[in-house]
């Protein structure tokens, strides 16, 4: 198990706090879901109460080392003043600069520094300034920041799948390392789910390519009881089993791929469940994320989609189907959408589907969600607070369900 906030001294300690603030900014600099800064306020609040001088680093947006006045991160600093009732001292342009620098050295017990956007520094993400991979250049960052701070707490579960400075190069040059709340929080909901799970264990995943999922797949057939496949990847799974899509999104080079992820199902006695109808569509406008007026949308009687048409959902009695295996289930992972979530008319199976997955956890289940439409899903069906654990990190619970290391968190020191 990994060092946690509780494990170290932070007493009047400098600590530098890795955060995921890469939150959505309107045109207006008005930040329209302040979820990842609100999720990490139990951390900040516990090293303040234990009177730390609390340095921020976070990335936003992708200026690819580069300057960008829009993405900086001014807006995070008034808001995160808001939530912890305490002025945040912020100093735009750079995060390593002498000014900020200063105000690092300055900072007293129980004050707040955020440093302006670390890929504003083409080397926080290993690079040189002409853009090529540059291990010297990401090292030295990750000493200028170090220098800043005693401390070093990861708390932040959105990035620890990337190897860059402020989440692995950091921590050897730090007199101590730990993970905050959130990302404990992460830790153990996901490798509960995965390593201890409270059976039966239903895995439900969504989303368009098999592709995406090859490895996230592989490895939980090794794990769950049950599985379900939604979305596009569906359908190549159909496909391979001789079953007609349509103009559904297949991906032809992993049809063989999709047999074998059968037989190893079948072998691993895994239910692996498909969509036993759908809605579908003879033309979607995906620019626009919604139906054409002279579009047909019906359901099939099967799973058969007829030529000329595309899956879009799953329909009523894929969903009843669904239901059965939900409300039996007593760990629930759930990634990816069912449907072309992003058109609304579309979205109704993940809603249901999300609405089960609440039901089953109000009744004892425990579910961890991850990806941003099944969040979104979750959230739009207005049951987000019902669900046990919902993840901060897309890419990295996705490589954790994968079964792979994540950088950020191998590099924090054991208990």
């Amino acid at each position: 198990m990994k060092r946690t906030l509780k494990d170290i001294d932070v007493r009047e300690k400098k600590v530098l706090v890795r955060v995921d603030y890469n939150v959505p900014i309107d045109v207006n600099f008005n930040i329209t879901n302040d979820k990842r800064i609100v999720s990490t306020i139990p951390t900040l609040k516990y090293l303040l109460d234990e009177n730390a001088a609390v340095i921020i680093m976070t990335h936003l947006g992708r200026p690819k080392g580069n300057v960008i006045p829009e993405m900086s991160l001014m807006p995070v600093s008034a808001r995160l003043s808001e939530l912890l009732g305490k002025p945040v001292k912020f100093f735009g342009g750079d995060c390593i600069s002498v000014q900020s620098k200063k105000a690092a050295n300055d900072l007293k017990p129980g004050e707040v520094l955020l440093l302006e956007n670390l890929r504003f520094h083409p080397e926080e993400e290993g690079k040189s300034k002409s853009g090529k991979k540059d291990e010297v250049a990401m090292e030295t960052f990750a000493k200028e920041l170090a220098s800043m701070g005693e401390v070093f707490i990861q708390d932040a579960f959105g990035t620890v799948h990337r190897s860059h400075a402020s989440t692995v190069g950091i921590v050897k040059y730090v007199k101590d390392a730990a993970v905050g709340f959130l990302v404990e929080k992460e830790l153990k909901f996901l490798g509960e789910a995965l390593e201890n799970p409270v059976r039966p264990f239903l895995a439900i995943l969504g989303g368009a390519k098999v592709s995406d999922k090859i490895n996230v797949i592989e490895n939980l057939l090794n794990k769950v009881d049950v599985i379900i496949i939604g979305g596009a990847m569906a359908y190549t799974f159909m496909k391979s089993r001789g079953i007609s899509t349509g103009t559904s999104l297949v991906e032809n080079d992993k049809l063989d791929l999709s047999i074998e992820l059968f037989k190893k199902a079948e072998c691993k006695k895994v239910n692996f469940l498909l969509p036993i109808d759908h809605i579908i569509a003879d033309k979607v406008d995906f620019l626009n994320k919604s139906i054409p007026d002279n579009a047909v949308v019906k359901t099939t009687l099967d799973e058969k989609i007829p030529d000329g048409f595309m899956g879009v959902d799953v329909g009523l009695r894929s969903i009843d189907k669904f239901s059965e295996v939900v409300k039996s289930a007593k760990t629930i992972v759930w990634n990816g959408p069912l449907g072309i979530f992003e058109v609304s008319e579309f979205s109704k199976g993940t809603i249901e589907v999300a609405k089960l997955v609440a039901e089953r956890t109000c009744k004892g289940a425990i579910s961890v969600v991850g990806g941003g439409d099944s969040v979104s899903a979750v959230k739009k069906a207005g049951v987000d607070e019902r669900i046990s654990h919902i993840s901060t990190g897309g890419g990295a619970s996705l490589e954790f369900l994968e079964g792979k290391e994540l950088p950020g968190i191998a590099s924090i020191p054991n208990k």
